[in-house]
């Protein structure tokens, strides 16, 4: 079984989800008592967001490469970012280190196209609502990928920053995601993503009929799957 490199901590909350996630799939699938090997890096998120407060993206960069690299000297086969945000380093960073990396939105296009679905929501934090990263490989997958009007996109992201990465989950702010997804679905959405991992410790299945797509879920069963492959 290959060792799982993962950078988390960005944020913590959803990072222990996708340990527990990985562990849960690795063991359903080998059965007894055989668990993953993983490599954790947390990162300090506080440091990551004062880079994004001067529009530093080559800070974050560095941050990311730093904590890959490092998982990688531990051992680490393969590597994930356990943020879709982060994402937006993936094309430079696959270049820099010598391991795979699983990206995020594959994983959740295999389970969009899956269902045959064709047009979806997306919610995020605004760079992954508003940068080309992110939707454009979804749209390499055939699928389209509509986004909330800017004010909602503000909304969407101050919660992301300001309440669930400190483990902060209001009723009302659920209320007002879920009237932004009904929107989008008027729009046409067929199903949504919930693109930051930490929506779905917020909103689930249960609270909307159209198919939704946990990219912290698909994402940790994608790194599972790949860390028990033979190939």
């Amino acid at each position: 079984m290959k060792t799982i490199g993962l950078v988390g901590g960005t944020g913590w909350v959803s990072s222990q989800e996708y340990y527990k996630i990985i562990n849960e799939t690795v063991n359903k699938n080998q059965g007894g008592l055989t668990f993953p090997e993983i490599i954790l890096y947390s990162v300090n998120y506080g440091d990551i967001n004062a880079c994004n407060q001067e529009n530093d993206r080559d800070g974050v960069y560095t941050i990311v490469k730093n904590a890959s690299e490092t998982v990688c000297k531990a051992g680490a086969d393969f590597i994930a970012l356990c943020a879709n945000t982060l994402h937006f380093t993936y094309e430079q960073l696959r270049t820099e280190i010598d391991v795979p990396i699983i990206h995020i939105a594959d994983a959740t296009a295999a389970a969009i196209n899956a269902k045959g679905i064709k047009k979806v929501g997306l919610l995020g934090t605004r760079d992954t609502m508003e940068l080309d990263f992110y939707i454009k490989r979804l749209a390499e997958q055939k699928i389209e990928v509509i986004v909330p009007e800017k004010p909602e996109r503000e909304f969407i992201h101050y919660s992301i920053m300001n309440e669930l990465l400190k483990e902060v989950f209001l009723p009302e702010t659920k209320t007002g995601f879920l009237a932004i997804m009904n929107k989008l679905a008027e729009k046409g959405a067929e199903g949504m993503i919930l693109g930051c991992t930490e929506i779905p410790l917020l909103v689930n299945q249960d609270d909307f009929e159209k198919p939704l797509f946990s990219t912290l879920e698909l994402h940790a069963k994608a790194i599972a799957e790949f860390a028990i492959t033979n190939e």
